[in-house]
């Protein structure tokens, strides 16, 4: 437990000196703020919470997965992970500590989409329940990325078309039936159902993401047998 507060101090202090971090956590959900109300609630036609959903989902398919693949792989290019195993630090320690972190701020991040929103008590639980398991879902894929890349350009070069997909579709599949069939089977799509209707049911799309973090895990677990934490 002490390894994993000491991890989670060490990537809340390199966060607090990487600003381009920071920014990806305040951007989406500041732009859901400002299109609330400067359009929506100025046109009646538009739903107040049309944009609060629609960013919500792709900060979700964005920046967990972003930040997690970053961090990891900045750590495995300078040879922290091999100083820290030396230490004696273990590997879910570690991983529990930078996702543990990469999850406050996107719960951070949730909270303050659910509050734009302006749900009732019962849509405002259910709205941050379901973003916060989409960002444990982007933290896991983003943490299988960090492992398996050597340094934080490959990390992006992987992450980068993962997150275009996972955080535009659900907003084209808005427009376009093929996208929409196809994008059914993302995550990321699947909150976008929910949050897009509250009153629709929820067992098929939690089944859905549920089905994508069993996947997920596996990336993860073969990430992690072919690479390990040697940094």
């Amino acid at each position: 437990m002490r390894s994993t507060k000491a991890i989670f101090l060490k990537q809340m202090r390199d966060t607090m000196k990487n600003k381009m971090i920071l920014i990806q956590f305040l951007m989406l959900p500041i732009l859901s703020f400002i299109m609330t109300e400067m359009v929506a609630k100025a046109d009646e036609e538009i739903p107040n919470t049309m944009f609060v959903t629609m960013f919500a989902a792709m900060f979700v398919g964005m920046t967990p997965l972003v930040t997690a693949a970053s961090a990891i792989a900045e750590d495995r290019e300078k040879k922290s992970l091999r100083f820290l195993v030396m230490a004696g630090v273990k590997p879910h320690e570690y991983l529990l500590g930078i996702g543990g972190f990469v999850f406050l701020l996107s719960s951070a991040a949730s909270l303050f989409f659910a509050l734009t929103g302006g749900f009732g008590t019962q849509d405002f639980l259910k709205f941050l329940s379901i973003l916060l398991l989409g960002s444990l879902t982007s933290t896991l894929l983003g943490a299988a990325i960090g492992i398996f890349s050597k340094n934080q350009q490959q990390a992006m070069a992987i992450s980068v078309p993962m997150f275009m997909v996972f955080a535009f579709c659900p907003m084209i599949s808005q427009f376009n039936e093929t996208v929409r069939l196809v994008a059914n089977v993302f995550y990321t799509q699947q909150i976008n159902t929910i949050v897009g209707d509250f009153s629709s049911p929820v067992l098929t799309p939690l089944l859905i993401i549920l089905a994508n973090i069993v996947v997920f895990a596996g990336l993860f677990a073969l990430a992690y047998k072919k690479k390990g934490l040697k940094g």
